[in-house]
């Protein structure tokens, strides 16, 4: 294999510095790497740093969706090397975080999927892993009031595995897609994002689809920063995305009857 990981970034008229700091993380590592670019936006992403040899843009002249994108990247670079790392263009990290994680895969062949330890540019947790969710979970936390909310706290910190302790290792079957970090074998053995979901829910369905086989696990001695955008609630046809891909998610696995779901939360 010519790297020890590759990663893949999708973009979409993100802000340059922002981006360009997604970028810098992933270039200072020392692992033989590869980063693939997709853009989505209208007009190719001009930046200094994407003229790096370890970067290769690729330019798909509208928005194909976040899991098709990656999906694009995926499928050049599979055979090139053990791992692979998606990346959200508002993450960041200090050098040495590809390195701790490729050792924790190396030194556990059963994982399939870690995800570090986040934190928003501010420093505040966050908290990116979950149970398998049910409808009332999602519709929940997206629409209910602040006295919904606070009726539904135990549900909702039980969805949000806040049960557990987040100062140690543990599994959980859906982690965020802000960062994850893959074995290739176990993307090999599940496939790849389902391009059905254009945007939101494709990780929810990958990290699921993964923990079926492998491990799919939180490791918090690796820390990054996460911008979290929640873009989903400032603009309505995010919105709709996100509610259309919520559909189309349960359509897939079940609405309230859902075995599989209820087996995997029941065993965490």
């Amino acid at each position: 294999m010519a790297f020890s990981l590759t990663a893949s970034l999708v973009i979409y008229n993100n802000d340059p510095g922002t981006l360009a700091n997604t970028i810098t993380s992933f270039l200072h590592s020392t692992l033989p790497g590869k980063l693939i670019i997709c853009d989505n936006s209208e007009q190719p992403t001009r930046l200094d740093l994407m003229q790096d040899p370890r970067c290769h843009c690729i330019f798909n002249s509208q928005n194909v969706g976040f899991g098709a994108a990656h999906n694009i990247a995926m499928k050049q670079i599979l055979e090139e090397a053990k791992y692979h790392v998606i990346l959200n263009p508002d993450v960041m990290f200090d050098a040495g975080a590809l390195e701790k994680l490729y050792d924790y895969m190396e030194r556990n062949p059963d994982i399939g999927l870690l995800l570090p330890r986040v934190s928003d540019f501010k420093g505040e947790p966050k908290f990116l892993c979950k149970r398998l969710p049910a409808p009332l979970d999602l519709l929940i936390r997206r629409f209910g009031s602040k006295f919904m909310q606070a009726i539904f706290e135990k549900r909702l910190m039980h969805y949000e595995m806040r049960d557990k302790d987040y100062s140690r290792p543990f599994e959980a079957p859906y982690l965020s897609g802000c960062f994850m970090f893959f074995r290739v074998d176990a993307l090999k053995k599940v496939g790849l994002f389902d391009e059905r979901f254009f945007m939101y829910m494709e990780d929810v369905d990958l990290s699921r689809r993964v923990h079926r086989h492998f491990k799919t696990v939180y490791y918090p001695e690796v820390h990054i920063r996460h911008g979290h955008a929640r873009e989903s609630y400032r603009f309505n046809r995010l919105l709709f995305a996100h509610i259309r891909s919520a559909i189309r998610y349960f359509n897939k696995w079940g609405w309230f009857f859902d075995a599989e779901r209820s087996e995997v939360n029941r065993h965490l």
